[in-house]
């Protein structure tokens, strides 16, 4: 599937075609088989298809959406496909397959007119060469059109739509009542947070770009378009950054003048919180491309760190830091809001490997700290062997470490603060205003 087979139905023409036109939706089936069926990450098949950069920017916008949807709704998508289907198709239908689940999310997640919705389902089948099933197609399809609302009533739409290992981990970990609100959290897309550097004034930058205040330093936005064109982007104003992701800086404390490094620092968020603090910032990441991401918004922001594109294993600091940040690489389940591919992408068998490295990496940062200096272990992860499991195994091993109590946070964000003094913010935390990601952090001292 793909702009070729589009192009030899009747009517298709160029990506530059409104939304009720084929070529989002072709591409979409290939971003979703991308996901499914090859386990390759959205924003990375996004980010490499030419395909997509050529669609105009409304049909841009809807491709990626679509797909979105169809992930983070896979589920209920997927149960009432079952209901709708005498037996199973068959697995060298899978493209097919693909075309009804994004026909079901258009039906009953999106706008889409559900003319448009079906037709242009058959009109894909077709394309793809399976003309034998586009009666079947436009069969289950019709009839979702007429009962897909009821079928939804009749559903579990938070447990639904996560892997039975993510549930029974959050459940573990926080409880029934908070695992469902985390689920629940997931199926609705994340809003636009930025930070403001400081200095600037904050309500008045709330008011330009039309964005709520959220925390100490964040504005968010609800229908944002494109970021590059948003006020305050070009002159370095702000920066992309989940209000969540702010808060293990905070951890740190008064940094101005600190030497502090970053570790595992791209695409670079924290590394400009650090530098807009005043902190002397050393951002080290072994991959040159998010580095050079990373350069970029630097200058956009006209701030300044020095950076190092090195792994950890190999590189060798000229002497103790005041301070290090260690942001680690992990499952990310904290921010399905904004990556509803997470789920179909991750395994429970995932986690061991990623906590052996995240190990690795926390001593090797515990050894580049001064006595007396702080060290911040954060994650994007709810999964407890990457968070407090981690932290107890390392202060096992290190009895030169201690863990301290996080400092006070932003008022209305005091309860994200654990009994250990550990950070935990989740999915359903400020879930009236969407929400805010997933993540742990703690607060380690090492020996004077």
């Amino acid at each position: 599937m793909n702009f070729a087979l589009a192009a030899a139905i009747p009517g298709w023409h160029h990506p530059g075609m409104t939304t009720n036109g084929l070529a989002p939706r072709s591409l979409a089936v290939d971003l979703l088989q991308g996901v499914l069926r090859r386990g390759k990450a959205l924003d990375q098949l996004l980010a490499g298809s030419r395909d997509f950069s050529q669609l105009a920017a409304r049909d841009r916008a809807f491709c990626r959406n679509l797909v979105a949807t169809a992930l983070r709704r896979l589920g209920q998508i997927d149960a009432i496909i079952d209901t709708c289907l005498e037996r199973p198709l068959n697995p060298r239908s899978a493209p097919t397959l693909d075309i009804l689940r994004l026909g079901v999310a258009q039906l009953l997640f999106t706008n889409v007119p559900a003319h448009a919705a079906v037709d242009t389902a058959v009109d894909l089948v077709r394309a793809a060469r399976a003309g034998h099933l586009t009666k079947l197609v436009n069969a289950v399809l019709r009839r979702v059109q007429r009962e897909g609302r009821a079928m939804l009533d009749g559903q579990d739409a938070a447990r639904l739509n996560t892997p039975a290992w993510l549930w029974r981990s959050w459940e573990d970990a926080f409880g029934p009542d908070l695992c469902r609100q985390i689920a629940l959290a997931h199926l609705a897309p994340a809003p636009l947070d930025v930070t403001l550097k400081r200095g600037l004034d904050r309500e008045a930058w709330a008011a330009t770009l039309g964005a709520r205040p959220v925390g100490a330093a964040s504005l968010r936005l609800f229908d944002p378009g494109p970021v590059a064109d948003l006020p305050g982007y070009a002159a370095g104003a702000w920066w992309v950054q989940d209000a969540a992701a702010t808060l293990p800086v905070d951890l740190l404390g008064d940094v101005a003048g600190s030497t502090v490094l970053d570790l595992c620092a791209a695409p670079g968020g924290k590394t400009a919180q650090l530098a807009d603090r005043g902190a002397c910032v050393t951002a080290l990441d072994r991959s040159a491309p998010r580095m050079t991401r990373l350069r970029e918004n630097l200058a956009r922001l006209d701030l300044a760190a020095e950076t190092v594109v090195a792994k950890a294993e190999d590189w060798q600091p000229v002497g103790p830091f005041d301070a290090v940040l260690l942001d680690v690489p992990c499952s990310a389940t904290g921010t399905i809001r904004r990556h509803p591919d997470l789920p179909h992408l991750k395994r429970a068998d995932d986690l061991a490997k990623l906590s052996a490295a995240q190990a690795r990496l926390l001593d090797r940062a515990a050894d580049w700290l001064r006595p007396g200096g702080t060290l911040v272990y954060a994650t994007c992860s709810l999964q407890s062997e990457e968070g407090p499991h981690q932290i107890a195994r390392f202060l096992a091993r290190r009895p030169d470490f201690a863990q301290a109590p996080a400092p006070a946070l932003t008022p209305g964000l005091e309860d994200l603060i654990d009994d250990r003094g550990s950070l935990r913010s989740l999915p359903s935390h400020l879930s009236g205003i969407g929400g805010m990601d997933g993540f742990f952090a703690a607060r380690l001292i090492r020996e004077a």
